[in-house]
């Protein structure tokens, strides 16, 4: 006999994800994936001047902030035929280097740590057992056994008080976890750090984009003055004050959250190491140029495809071609001109909402009707998954250097096989192992900057700012690895104006609902085959739809015809 069950929200971050899964025999028969909330900003900033889309849709997220912001300009740039300045491209490199960094940090220990970590299990830790294995993951200097007497006895504060806080809603006890209440007191003390360690990480943006969230760009470059003898401009100080910020970022990764990342991954290996695969195909668009931005050779991410997990061969991806990427909404609350059935690629892309689901409250969506806010896309006709591990593999196929020994290494010092890539747990470490190299290439791309700055002060190319040179219509397309995936920007602009704007992101490929033929997408297919000991306590769901890192557009909360609040269904 089967149940369904139902996880909303999803997220530890921004909500409005909804996972219904069918479960038969204590294992996932089948699964659904449901947006449950509309973005639109595809209309709202139709008609606007294309120089200033980036300003309305770099608020589509506040946590992976400035990547939309960055994928905009280039869209327009692209359109416009303008090239940045070598010293631009090296300050998008950097911003985006550091919020990779921030991102996966405040991803693994604040949204999915505690998929894997028992804190009430903590309470029961011996603090020199503590210190002692501390010491022996890596030279990180707070590894005292007073440090973690401290930290223990500030989570007893928060039980004693009954004021839990985030630590509230955790299914603490679970038999699925698996690390010792010293190895938990350790994961906890670091989760306390990374949140103090964060705040700091970000004041790049703030140097180079003014501030964070939502740092500015233009198109042409960036909107900052760079001169090393300059007060009022970003001068040798405070260039020396960023270099200090990405070095204190490397040591905290290289110390504290690899050791961790490996230390979970050595314990639940045996079983993680083997579900939650999903679907075989991955994407990746590529990113980091070092030699202009559409010179995709010189990317430190490549572009490509890997099908059906060969990783002999890495097959070519052109988002510009409309016989490659389009959109579905066969499951999805819209509808388009030419029907139902339709693949539209996303230069001719439509967004009117067509919601047809149930009336709230309701037990459970129709999953045979439309189901999500979320569209259908495909790379000619087959589902794909993006992300951090989508761009591993790609890497890891083409045989590209450092991410090729730092894979081989990795699985070496695991006991693992190639194979164990294609998994929750694989999931998980890709982001980790993508954070290390983030954090070399972001102090590679800043010598960089100090040595072009000495001939080269220039940050933004605005010779085709004016209107009366740009053509009468114009379309491009700007494509960037957002921490979470593959994200493209598509521009139509007609007569100086945005004529149509459409995106697809991260979320879009893996969150979305099956396609007419039946082909489920990332997060659907994830599930199926996983056990689940307590559907009442669904925590194996959390740890394969949290290894993708779910983020979906925030600030909308449900409410029924007369204005009340709906539901909330808290998840830990």
């Amino acid at each position: 006999m089967s149940e369904r069950i139902v996880v909303d929200p999803i997220t530890r971050i921004e909500g409005h994800l909804r996972i219904e899964a069918e479960i038969e025999n204590g294992k996932i028969k089948d699964a659904f994936s449901s947006g449950t909330m509309v973005r639109g900003l595809e209309k709202i900033v139709q008609g606007r001047d294309p120089r200033d889309v980036w300003a309305f849709v770099g608020r589509v997220c506040g946590v992976c902030t400035s990547t939309h912001s960055l994928t905009s300009v280039r869209a327009v740039e692209n359109a416009l035929n303008i090239v940045v300045p070598p010293n631009a491209e090296l300050i998008r490199n950097i911003m985006a280097c550091v919020l990779y960094m921030h991102d996966h940090v405040v991803h693994f220990y604040h949204l999915h740590a505690l998929d894997w970590v028992d804190v009430v299990s903590s309470l029961k830790a011996d603090p020199a057992a503590a210190s002692a294995a501390a010491k022996g993951l890596s030279n990180w200097p707070k590894t005292s056994e007073g440090y973690f007497r401290d930290i223990q006895n500030r989570i007893k504060k928060f039980v004693e008080s009954g004021q839990l806080g985030i630590f509230a809603n955790g299914y603490w006890g679970h038999p699925a976890y698996k690390l010792t209440p010293e190895q938990n007191l350790i994961a906890v003390a670091h989760y306390l750090e990374a949140l103090e360690w964060q705040k700091e990480i970000v004041k790049v943006h703030a140097i180079f984009g003014g501030k964070n969230p939502h740092p500015n760009y233009i198109v042409g470059g960036m909107p900052c003055s760079v001169n090393l003898d300059e007060a009022n401009a970003i001068n040798a100080e405070r260039l020396a004050f960023v270099k200090q910020l990405l070095e204190e970022a490397k040591t905290f990764i290289n110390q504290v959250y690899i050791p961790d990342l490996l230390l979970i991954a050595g314990v639940y290996k045996d079983e993680w190491g083997k579900i939650g695969g999903g679907i075989s195909n991955y994407m990746s668009f590529g990113d980091f140029p070092t030699d202009g931005y559409g010179n995709i050779e010189g990317y430190k991410m490549p572009r490509g495809i890997i099908l059906n997990r060969d990783l002999s061969r890495v097959h070519p991806v052109d988002a510009d071609s409309p016989e490659e990427i389009k959109e579905y909404i066969y499951h999805s609350w819209y509808k388009y001109s030419q029907g139902d059935s339709a693949g539209l690629h996303p230069y001719d892309g439509e967004t009117e909402l067509n919601y047809t689901g149930p009336k709230p409250p309701y037990k459970n969506l129709d999953t045979n009707d439309k189901y999500s806010w979320v569209k259908t896309p495909r790379w000619k006709e087959q589902a794909m998954e993006v992300g951090p591990l989508s761009r591993l593999l790609v890497a890891y196929a083409a045989g590209v250097e450092p991410q090729k020994s730092l894979v081989d290494s990795t699985l070496k010092q695991l006991d693992l096989p190639a194979e164990a890539l294609f998994s929750t747990l694989g999931r998980t470490a890709a982001r980790g192992l993508e954070t290390k190299l983030t954090a070399d290439w972001a102090l590679e791309f800043y010598d960089s900057l100090i040595q072009n700055l000495k001939s080269d002060s220039r940050t933004a190319n605005t010779e085709l700012w004016s209107e009366n040179l740009w053509p009468k219509e114009a379309q491009g397309v700007g494509l960037t690895e957002a921490p979470r995936g593959a994200l493209a920007h598509f521009i139509k602009i007609k007569n100086n104006r945005v004529e149509n704007y459409q995106l697809v992101v991260p979320s879009t490929w893996n969150a979305s609902p099956r396609d007419e033929k039946g082909q489920l997408s990332a997060y659907e297919a994830s599930l199926i085959g996983t056990p689940v000991h307590d559907p009442k306590q669904p925590l194996e769901i959390l740890r394969t739809i949290h290894s993708f890192d779910p983020c979906l557009a925030c600030a909308v909360h449900l409410y029924d015809e007369k204005g009340d609040y709906v539901h909330q269904m808290d998840t830990f």
